[in-house]
């Protein structure tokens, strides 16, 4: 049986995977049967292998026998079966990508409750060409992400990572993990297989908006990769399947290609068909914010009147308020005694609607900012009024992180109350919501659940259609994620939003470490990026700048590195723009404008990584977009001697231009496969365009 890209085999009443996308293959016959791409494992039953902490031959993979398949253009279904459960597997493909998404739907077969604690969405074996001899030349490019350093692949052997050509199999295993409601909180739910042998690369991508795990390991000496949502050994995650009951698995994604380059940009297509569509989002508008180097948690009515103008003349789409517009308390109580997400007439006397019409009076649009998911723990009204079944439990008792209680989007009432939030925000003239998620809960939610990790699940499953619901009611809102920056970048969650915050990074000469990977994560018309020209003084210094004191310390290159850093992707302008000289606020425009006009590229172009990834050790980095004849490059020096050499092994260069800024006089030469440019020393950076034969 084939199926793009997959070749399925039938051996002695098993189906087999014996070959996906070329690159995981098993060659040997007679250890066909001894691999499923089904592992699942039911409590009570027999875990039959010496496995240690590993998930395979779990208790039903050599139980399920071959039933049916069903197959359209684009679709495949193939069932299997045991005494105690039927296993649909589900292949999807698209037509422009060489992309499957998989998933897995469970039936209880019994007439009694059955107790899942593991169950894959997909598995394959067969890495590398000699199995456990291979470790050497397989390689993990492992996503690690956290607060401030979103998006780093490091690269590492098998063998470093401690797989060694053992006998038939060891108890190692090489693993991913995310357990509790920030997804991405310390890697993404992704990674690529590399085998440096054939130049094959694999990729993966878990779609889970919690828990999520994956492990590499060994078997019969082939090496198989095991990938899904949670499970009970390592994210607290059992669920009971009534009689002829069933459970739908986390969906995944997996392509191969003979690049990363190549990888990334199939996935790149794929998520763009899974992102659900936002008609005022569709010219990507800039955003402006307040949050950044200037309002953070303090906004209020004076400011915002001193920077509407400024900012709508530098050609700014959106202007956005974010925490503090709401609750009448100091803007140090603000996380305790959120909740009520009334407004703030202390820091906005003449009502927030005021600060909207007059933000709307200069041509922009008003966005506003929440925490839907959580209360304050201060805020006992609130409280109060859900009630104890609204809230996360953990051990009995309500969970409470970093001065807040996290709210069950399964309850009627929060939902209710949530929509009428929405609405009333929508009533003020609001037409963008930046839903942020400062903190984890944990394993997740006990309370009316089979485990805390299935209330977790049904939570998100909850929130994720709530959500869809309020994008359906009010399709002129823009709806951005936000969770301390990309501490939620997995692509359940991203299917939901038009764009989301790739970073909470404040130093600006640091950023190009992360916005030089980000495409490798987020769509390049998702991942909104900070530019904020004017770095403040401190978190808790407002207002004291002048004219002088900015114009003297900020230079004409932090303001072109910033805007940089945000021109291929989303650009989230902040920081006191307002009192920049005009040259510097000619960057800035510029930028903007150029920004603006490469929306329809941006929205067709897939990533191009010329160096490979980036990281924080580098003091260079390039990273671009590339649609027909064009690449988008944007070059960066951080401290490094400015002489950027850049190759293009696969492009043929017809002629290269810097496009921003338009005055740069820096010399750019180039070579049929490769870009020169001398920046000088210091921290710089410039986009490129670049023609290709």
């Amino acid at each position: 049986m084939h199926f793009k890209g997959l070749e399925f085999a039938l051996v002695g009443g098993k189906i087999v995977l014996t070959d996906c996308f070329g690159t995981a293959v098993c060659k040997d016959a007679e250890k066909l049967p001894n691999f499923n791409f089904v592992e699942l494992q039911i409590a009570g039953e027999n875990h039959a292998s010496h496995c240690g902490a590993k998930m395979f031959e779990s208790s039903e993979w050599s139980k399920l026998k071959y039933i049916s398949y069903s197959e359209t253009q684009n679709k495949l279904e193939i069932v299997q079966a045991s005494e105690l459960v039927s296993v649909a597997t589900h292949f999807e493909a698209y037509d422009d990508t060489d992309v499957l998404r998989v998933w897995n739907t469970v039936t209880n077969m019994t007439d009694k409750p059955i107790t899942l604690e593991h169950i894959s969405s997909f598995v394959c074996c067969g890495f590398g060409q000699n199995g456990t001899e291979s470790v050497n030349n397989l390689y993990l490019h492992k996503f690690y992400n956290s607060w401030h350093v979103e998006c780093q692949p490091v690269r590492s052997s098998f063998y470093n990572l401690g797989l060694f050509n053992g006998n038939e199999r060891c108890m190692k295993r090489i693993s991913g993990c995310n357990t509790g409601s920030w997804s991405t909180k310390e890697e993404l739910p992704q990674a690529i297989i590399e085998d440096a042998d054939t130049g094959r690369f694999f990729m993966f991508q878990i779609e889970a908006a919690g828990s999520w795990y994956y492990e590499i390991a060994d078997n019969k000496k082939l090496i198989y990769l095991n990938i899904g949502g949670p499970n009970s050994n390592f994210n607290g995650w059992s669920k009971v399947i009534q009689p002829h009951g069933g459970f739908v698995t986390e969906k995944v994604a997996i392509v191969a290609g003979d690049s990363i380059n190549k990888v990334v940009g199939e996935m790149t297509k794929y998520r763009r068909h899974i992102v659900s569509a936002c008609k005022p989002d569709k010219q990507l508008p800039v955003i402006f914010n307040e949050y950044m180097h200037l309002s953070w948690d303090n906004p209020n009515e004076e400011r915002t009147k001193k920077l509407v103008p400024s900012v709508a003349e530098l050609g700014a789409k959106y202007y956005v308020i974010d925490c503090g517009w709401h609750d009448d308390c100091p803007y140090t109580e603000i996380y305790q005694k959120a909740g009520k997400w009334q407004p703030s007439n202390l820091r906005f006397p003449s009502g927030i609607k005021a600060a909207v019409d007059f933000i709307k009076s200069y041509g922009m649009k008003a966005g506003l900012w929440l925490e839907p998911e959580i209360i304050g723990c201060k805020c006992s009204e609130m409280e109060e009024y859900y009630g104890d079944d609204a809230f996360f439990y953990r051990n009995g008792k309500k969970t409470v992180t970093s001065n807040r209680k996290f709210l069950d989007f399964r309850n009627e009432k929060v939902r209710e109350y949530m929509s009428e939030t929405v609405a009333r925000i929508a009533g003020y003239g609001v037409e963008y919501l930046k839903f942020d998620y400062n903190q984890d809960c944990g394993t997740g939610n006990e309370r009316n659940a089979d485990s805390a990790g299935d209330g977790l699940i049904e939570h998100t499953n909850a929130f994720l259609g709530w959500l869809f619901d309020m994008k359906a009611k009010y399709p002129a809102l823009i709806f951005e994620g936000c969770a301390s920056g990309g501490c939620r970048l997995d692509y359940k969650t991203l299917s939901a939003y038009s764009l989301v915050s790739t970073s909470d990074q404040t130093d600006y000469k640091k950023y190009p470490h992360i916005a030089a990977n980000i495409f490798s994560a987020v769509l390049p018309e998702q991942a909104a990026v900070w530019s904020y020209p004017v770095e403040s003084l401190g978190m808790d210094v407002f207002d004291v700048d002048t004219f002088e004191t900015v114009n003297a310390r900020v230079s004409t290159e932090q303001v072109v590195m910033n805007m940089v850093n945000a021109m291929l992707g989303r650009m989230h302008l902040a920081s006191a723009v307002h009192l920049l000289s005009e040259e510097k606020r000619a960057l800035i425009k510029e930028g903007i404008e150029l920004c603006n006009s490469l929306v329809a590229f941006k929205r067709e172009a897939l990533p191009y990584f010329p160096c490979g990834f980036n990281d924080f050790n580098k003091r260079e980095a390039a990273s671009g977009l590339l649609s027909g004849k064009t690449l988008e490059l944007a070059v960066w020096n951080m401290g490094g001697d400015g002489e950027i050499k850049i190759p293009l092994p696969d492009i043929t260069v017809k002629g290269v231009r810097i496009a921003y800024p338009a005055a740069a006089s820096e010399k750019v030469t180039f070579e049929p496969h490769s870009v020169n440019i001398s920046l000088g020393k210091g921290y710089k950076a410039r986009l490129l365009e670049i023609k290709i034969l």
